[in-house]
C-alpha cells in the first residue's frame, strides 16, 4: 500500500467563498501525463488583501494570476517562446471601480469582464522570438522605460489604473498594451530599442465614489476659476483618440555601459496619457436642475500628442549608487484661470528629472533618496500649479533574520504644497511561496495638494501572496 501524502494546507477567502488549497505540489505518482505536462509550464500567484480604516472596509479582494510559458523546438516558430497572463479579481466592497473603465482602453486590450466587484483580464499575450539578428516580443506587454521609485520620469510608455491612486504596485497597475518590440544588439555593450504601439489605451483613472477620486484643483476643473458664477459642472466622456495606425505611438531607446555608467537615450512620440480637462461656459440645458436658464462649466476632456527625448544614467560607487533621469516633453498642458480664449488650459513645453541615491552600507539595509522637478519652460501665471513643482521621496528596507523579515518605510513629500504620503510596511515569509504582511498608507496635507487631497482615506493594509 502506498503511504498517504499529506499537504499543509492554506485557506483563501474569496468573495465570502472559502477554499483550503494545497501548498505543496500533487504527488507525481498521482499526476496524468497531461497534468504533469500543464504543471511545466503553468505558475500563478493568489493574493489576498484587505485595506480599511475605523470607519469602513475599502476593500477586501482576492486577485488570482496564472501565467503559462510554451517554447517551440520545430518548424517556422523553432527557438521561439509564448506567455499568457490572465488575471481575476474579486472585491467583496465595490468601492475601487464602477465598471466604466472600458472608456479609457481600446477593444483589443478592454478587460473581459470589469465590474464593482469583479474584472477579469488578459493582463500579457506576447511571442518572444530571434528573427534576423533581432529579438522580437510581439504582443500584449509591459515595457519600462526609466529607473525612478514612487514617481515617473520616464515610464511612460504603458499608462496605468489609478483605481487606487499610486498605493498600487506599478507591476500590478500597468496596463499592458498591444505592440511591436524590436531589440537588436549592437555591440556586447549596447542596443537599440524600438517600438510601435497600435494600441489606443489610455490611464484608468478613479471615479465616481471611489475613495481615490481625484478632487484637487491641480487636476479637476473648479469654478472657482472662472471669474462668472455658475451653477454647477459638467463633464463628458474623453473624446478619445481610437484609430490603430493614425493615432498609434512609436519610440526609440538606445543603451549603453561605458566605463561603469548605465546610459540610455530615449525617444517617445505618444499621446499623453492623462486627457487634457477643456471647458466652456453654455447655457444650462438641464431642465432637472434649477434655474435652466443659468450656466455650467462643461468639461470637455480630450487626448493631446507629445514628444518626449530624454536619458538616464547610473552608476555604482561602493555602497553608494546614483540613478538620475531626465525627459523633456514637446507639450504639457495644465488647468489654468478660464478665459474664452484658453478653455481653462494653458501649454507648456515640460522638463522633468529625479535625481536619486541608493545607500547599502549596512548589513541588509538600504537607504533611498530621490528629488523629482517639474519644471514649466513657458509658464504662464494664469496657470494653477507652480513654475516648479518639487517633491521628495524616502526609502527605508531592513532585513532581519535571513530575509525572513522585512521591514520597509516609503515617503513622498511635496515641497510646494507641504502635503505626504507615508507608507510603512513589514512582511514575513512563512514559506519559500508564502508571503504575509501589514502596511498602512497615511496621508496628509490641504485638499490641494495630490496628496493631501486624500487627508480622510488613512488605512490600514493587511494581506498574503500566495505562489504555485
Amino acid at each position: 500500500m502506498k503511504p498517504v501524502v499529506h499537504h499543509p494546507l492554506i485557506t483563501l477567502t474569496l468573495g465570502g467563498l472559502i477554499l483550503s488549497l494545497p501548498m505543496g505540489s500533487v504527488a507525481s505518482d498521482k499526476q496524468t501525463p497531461w497534468q504533469s505536462k500543464l504543471n511545466e509550464h503553468l505558475n500563478g500567484q493568489w493574493q489576498q488583501e484587505w485595506a480599511g480604516d475605523r470607519r469602513e472596509s475599502q476593500k477586501m479582494e482576492a486577485q488570482l494570476q496564472l501565467e503559462w510559458e510554451q517554447d517551440f523546438t520545430d518548424g517556422w516558430l523553432a527557438q521561439t517562446s509564448l506567455t499568457a497572463i490572465a488575471r481575476l479579481r474579486l472585491d467583496a466592497e465595490g468601492l475601487l471601480t464602477d465598471g466604466s473603465t472600458r472608456q479609457t482602453y481600446s477593444s483589443a486590450s478592454e478587460p473581459w469582464i470589469n465590474n464593482r466587484h469583479s474584472q477579469l483580464e488578459l493582463r500579457e499575450f506576447y511571442l518572444d522570438a530571434e528573427w534576423w539578428n533581432l529579438y522580437w516580443r510581439l504582443g500584449k506587454q509591459q515595457v519600462v522605460w526609466g529607473q525612478a521609485d514612487g514617481l515617473k520620469v520616464l515610464d511612460v510608455v504603458t499608462p496605468q489604473s489609478y483605481r487606487e491612486f499610486i498605493l498600487d504596485d506599478f507591476d500590478d497597475s500597468r496596463i499592458p498594451l498591444w505592440m511591436v518590440n524590436v531589440e537588436w544588439l549592437t555591440s556586447d555593450s549596447s542596443s537599440l530599442q524600438f517600438l510601435w504601439i497600435p494600441d489606443t489605451s489610455y490611464h484608468d483613472l478613479a471615479q465616481g465614489d471611489n475613495p481615490y477620486t481625484v478632487t484637487s484643483p491641480l487636476r479637476v476643473p473648479s469654478p472657482s476659476n472662472i471669474q462668472q458664477a455658475v451653477d454647477g459642472v459638467t463633464t463628458d466622456q474623453p473624446r478619445k483618440p481610437n484609430h490603430w495606425l493614425k493615432d498609434s505611438d512609436a519610440g526609440v531607446r538606445y543603451s549603453q555601459f561605458w566605463r561603469g555608467w548605465d546610459l540610455t537615450l530615449n525617444y517617445f512620440y505618444h499621446y499623453r496619457d492623462f486627457y487634457v480637462p477643456y471647458q466652456a461656459i453654455e447655457a444650462n440645458t438641464d431642465v432637472t436642475t434649477a434655474p435652466a436658464s443659468g450656466t455650467v462649466l462643461h468639461v470637455q476632456p480630450r487626448y493631446q500628442r507629445s514628444h518626449l527625448i530624454g536619458g538616464t544614467a547610473s552608476n555604482a560607487f561602493g555602497n553608494l549608487t546614483l540613478r538620475t533621469e531626465i525627459g523633456w516633453y514637446s507639450h504639457s498642458h495644465h488647468i489654468a484661470e478660464y478665459s474664452a480664449n484658453n478653455q481653462g488650459i494653458e501649454s507648456s513645453p515640460e522638463l522633468s528629472s529625479v535625481i536619486g541615491l541608493d545607500w547599502q552600507g549596512f548589513s541588509d539595509t538600504l537607504i533611498s533618496v530621490q528629488w523629482f522637478q517639474s519644471l514649466l519652460l513657458d509658464y504662464d501665471r494664469r496657470m494653477i500649479r507652480d513654475h516648479n513643482e518639487q517633491t521628495l521621496s524616502l526609502l527605508l528596507e531592513r532585513k532581519l533574520a535571513n530575509d525572513t523579515w522585512t521591514l520597509k518605510l516609503q515617503g513622498l513629500y511635496s515641497l510646494n504644497h507641504q502635503d505626504q504620503l507615508w507608507r510603512p510596511k513589514i512582511s514575513y515569509l512563512w514559506r519559500s511561496n508564502v508571503e504575509l504582511w501589514l502596511g498602512a498608507d497615511v496621508f496628509s496635507g490641504t485638499s490641494k495638494g495630490l496628496y493631501g487631497q486624500f487627508d480622510n482615506n488613512d488605512r490600514v493594509v493587511v494581506g498574503f501572496e500566495w505562489g504555485f
